[in-house]
């Protein structure tokens, strides 16, 4: 069973893919941490890094590469802006979920989380979302804002990370009803 989470920074992507996983006992896979993990390792800011991704393409590449292969593994929530369409490239049976929530949302949430000014956190949120559209669309082709390749579209807005999560669950169940229970 492979569910993908994917959607804006601040969506609430992690909380809502951790609890999901949590409830279906499956793993959950996280393309924001692996990305982190490899800007640190870097000893780069996330601005940095998505600057020298920009250019570095190979870098993208290779994340990307270990996300497939884990989403190929399955039995597992994958989450990550990227999460849908890999497992679309990869033709592999999973529900494809995007979260959405307002832009104010979104820089309260990452300012709540990290810390900072909510206001400087909604200009970075639109400075990394402009980096991601633009790697994405040179690596792969693919247009972050197309949603065509989602199962599932839902706004954290108004929800609780906990409504969210028995939705997909109920979605989830229906989805892969064929399959052996998880």
């Amino acid at each position: 069973m492979l569910v993908t989470i994917s959607g804006v920074p601040g969506s609430g992507k992690t909380t809502v893919a951790r609890l999901l996983a949590g409830r279906l006992g499956l793993s959950h896979v996280y393309a924001g941490d692996l990305y982190r993990q490899e800007a640190k390792r870097r000893k780069l800011t996330l601005e940095e890094f998505n600057r020298l991704c920009e250019s570095d393409h190979s870098i993208d590449r290779k994340l990307d590469d270990d996300m497939a292969a884990r989403a190929r593994d399955g039995d597992c929530v994958l989450e990550g802006r990227l999460a849908g369409y890999l497992a679309e490239q990869n033709q592999l049976r999973a529900l494809k979920v995007w979260l959405t929530a307002s832009d104010e949302v979104r820089a309260r949430r990452v300012a709540q989380r990290d810390g900072g000014d909510w206001e400087q956190n909604e200009r970075e949120n639109r400075i990394r979302h402009a980096s991601d559209v633009k790697r994405y669309r040179e690596i792969y082709g693919f247009d972050l804002a197309d949603k065509g390749v989602y199962d599932l579209l839902l706004s954290s807005d108004d929800r609780t990370p906990e409504d969210l999560v028995e939705e997909l669950e109920r979605h989830v169940r229906e989805h892969f009803a064929s399959d052996p229970a998880p």
